[in-house]
């Protein structure tokens, strides 16, 4: 599955911004774009602000890695 923490780290990375650009564009401290960097899930709401602010749809990738579970047996 994918992680969506590293997946917004690294289209970050990606775009050589500041963990503190990302963090005052969503108005909080580093601190908390780092736990956002940490975690395998995030609110849909915070990922269609992540998206926005970044120019890239993070919803693509899950949306692929969801029809990958899903067609796998059980």
């Amino acid at each position: 599955m994918l992680n969506i923490g590293q997946a917004i780290k690294h289209e970050l990375e990606r775009q050589e911004r500041p963990v503190s650009w990302l963090a005052a564009k969503l108005g909080c401290d580093r601190k908390a774009v780092y736990r956002i960097f940490a975690k395998c899930s995030i609110d849909t709401h915070l990922l269609l602000r992540i998206s926005t602010i970044l120019h890239h749809n993070f919803f693509t990738p899950l949306h692929q890695a969801a029809d990958q579970e899903a067609e796998k047996p059980m």
